[in-house]
């Protein structure tokens, strides 16, 4: 499931990720690490042509921000970009364009930027000066947005079906982006105007075997490890991640290692602690979450023991998990059970202990995002077409939401900078 839609096991109305694609393409809980799997072999590698970059219109934006991960804090207004699908009854027109202020978390809406199709996940570029989006389709592609006037630099193709997630690697180099419905990974260069250059590479999840009730790979999230020399690719199709080692020169993947969930799990995303020892792993399909032990120095995931989300056993699907800046607190957007889940971080990143559960007053919260400075949680609520903002305290981690949701259609990515 993209970083949006819950699995085909269940849930109410709306758009879920397997009609969406389908339609596109025609109280506490300890876990004890285990020790690191043996590394796999390396997978084959293919390259088709990317398409040329394609141009697009947009209104003026509000300035371009550092995008520092902890600046001081500020007040006044701020960015915010807002993800959609431009392809549904009641979606958007494009990226929204917002602002909030950094003190009292208030949303104000700015405009659209057009000219890009299905914008369901966004990410930012290091220098904070390059906006880049997910089009979500069966013919996947990624577009470079020039800020802060908001330029559509250009669209380039993923070569795979649905991409639902995509990082910008540390360096400012490379653009790393997930096919959800084709379950493979791509590479992208950056250059030194923030646009995209042709693919370099491209891997699509061909083992193990999919997991219980799943026809396929579906790559769900590729992010950089602590380290920067290794990637990670969270398959929920496959109930696996996947660790490459990136050529930083040439932009091409090798894979290191596997560390498979069990089945059905169905791992969705994937979020370090800043010691860079643990991470911590929202399990979609079976209502759950994991800490994971990692070597940098091989780039090896060791998956822990499931544990609770506090849920209550309802139906509900995790979406996305965050951590607090300090390492001490964790928070897990909860679909279904609309709330966010509070745990402690304990023994240096080792234990998740669930702490509460706040409701997140929306529908389907599907994304998540600290601002900078960490004091304010944005929730993305896909179902209500709703953004909810949440003070954050510093030292108990306890959240208070700061007045009303913000109305925005269909609302599957809040990125505040």
């Amino acid at each position: 499931m993209s970083n949006g839609a819950e699995p085909s096991r269940g849930a109410g109305g709306g758009w879920t990720r397997r009609r969406f694609v389908g339609a596109l393409a025609g109280a506490a809980a300890i876990t004890t690490v285990p020790a690191p799997a043996a590394p796999r072999a390396d997978p084959a590698v293919a390259t088709p042509p990317p398409k040329a970059p394609s141009a697009g219109l947009s209104p003026s934006a509000s300035p371009s921000p550092s995008a520092s991960s902890a600046p001081a804090a500020r007040s006044g207004p701020r960015p915010l970009f807002l993800g959609t699908y431009t392809s549904v009854d009641g979606g958007g027109e494009g990226i929204g364009v917002a602002t909030y202020d950094a003190e009292t978390g208030v949303i104000t809406g700015g405009g659209v930027v057009t000219g890009v199709d299905n914008p369901s996940y966004l990410a930012v570029h290091p220098d904070g000066r390059t906006l880049y989006a997910a089009d979500e389709q069966s013919a996947g592609a990624v577009t470079a947005v020039r800020l802060p006037r908001t330029e559509v630099l250009g669209t380039r193709a993923t070569g795979g079906a649905g991409p639902c997630h995509l990082s910008v690697h540390p360096s400012g180099r490379w653009l790393l982006s997930a096919n959800y419905a084709s379950g493979s990974v791509a590479v992208h260069p950056i250059d030194a105007s923030g646009a995209l250059g042709e693919r370099t590479d491209l891997v699509t999840h061909s083992s193990p075997a999919p997991g219980p009730g799943q026809q396929g790979p579906h790559a769900h999230q590729f992010i950089t490890g602590p380290d920067g020399g290794h990637l990670l690719a969270v398959d929920l199709g496959t109930d696996t991640v996947y660790t490459y080692r990136l050529d930083e020169a040439e932009g091409t993947l090798t894979e290191v290692s596997r560390a498979r969930t069990r089945p059905g799990a169905g791992p969705r995303h994937l979020t370090f602690h800043p010691g860079g020892r643990y991470a911590y792993l929202a399990n979609e399909v079976d209502d759950t979450v994991t800490v994971c032990g990692y070597d940098q120095a091989t780039g090896r995931l060791t998956v822990g023991e499931p544990q609770s989300t506090g849920s209550g056993g309802g139906t509900n699907y995790p979406a996305q998990i965050l951590v607090t800046s300090n390492g001490s607190y964790a928070y897990l957007a909860n679909r279904g059970h609309n709330s966010l889940t509070r745990y402690a971080i304990e023994a240096d990143g080792a234990r998740l202990r669930l702490l509460d559960t706040v409701p997140v007053g929306g529908d389907f919260p599907r994304h998540l995002s600290f601002s900078p400075d960490g004091r304010l949680l944005f929730t993305a609520n896909q179902r209500s077409g709703t953004v909810s903002v949440f003070h954050v305290d510093g030292e108990s981690g306890e959240l208070r939401r700061a007045g009303e949701p913000f109305a925005s259609p269909v609302a599957v990515c809040a990125l505040p900078l």
